[in-house]
């Protein structure tokens, strides 16, 4: 039986070239694409994948929330995330979101297959190019800051960085306008920041939103 795969990433040119490397390794086959976070939880509780290929910086729900979604909805699926960052936070957070394995986007074409197929027989797979010191410290890294926020929060902190107005953001998590500018305003007093441009600077620096989308 072939290891059915979800392709999720925002980057028409980069699914396909994902898609190619899947679809031209024997016993693997890709059942769908996703081109943000939301429809990637929609389509993995459609399909029922065994592995999802998740880019980190995807847009309306990033990477790692919407493996948190995934993981409780659909614990069966086992997850790699794709990402352009090596860097302690963003593995920190893919790892405590429950992602499987980790790839620099830079490595794809040489370990893309072998990791599919290792965190398909149930093990974990980080791209060769990671420093050991930086998955040492991944059990023992300090609380992320996102901690103090709900899953909520976390979403209209990464719609409101992405530039979105309160009455779309309202819009898509079916929400008032008045209800979005409160989980603004709660999110910002809980990490302290003031401005919006706080609130992007440090929604890039935790992985929220990444500058590669």
């Amino acid at each position: 039986m072939s290891v059915r795969v979800l392709i999720a990433d925002d980057h028409t040119l980069v699914a396909e070239g994902l898609r190619h490397v899947v679809e031209s390794a024997p016993g693997l086959e890709v059942v769908g694409q996703a081109a943000n976070g939301h429809e990637a939880v929609r389509l993995c509780l459609e399909l029922a994948p065994d592995i999802v290929l998740m880019d980190y910086a995807m847009p309306e729900l990033n990477g790692p929330e919407a493996i948190e979604q995934i993981r409780k909805r659909s614990p069966s699926t086992r997850i790699i995330m794709l990402s352009m960052y090596g860097d302690h936070a963003h593995v920190v957070r893919a790892v405590r979101a429950g992602a499987a394995g980790y790839l620099l986007k830079r490595s794809i074409g040489r370990e893309l297959v072998d990791a599919i197929r290792t965190v398909h027989v149930g093990r974990t797979y980080f791209t060769n190019e990671l420093a050991t010191s930086v998955l040492g410290e991944v059990a023992e890294a300090p609380l992320d800051p996102l901690t103090r926020l709900s899953a909520r929060e976390r979403q209209v902190l990464q719609l409101v960085a992405e530039g979105r107005t309160s009455a779309e953001i309202g819009t898509r998590l079916s929400l008032s306008s008045k209800t979005v500018d409160t989980y603004r305003s709660r999110l910002m007093a809980k990490l302290g920041i003031q401005d919006l441009a706080g609130l992007v600077r440090f929604a890039i620096q935790h992985g929220v939103i990444a500058v590669e989308s």
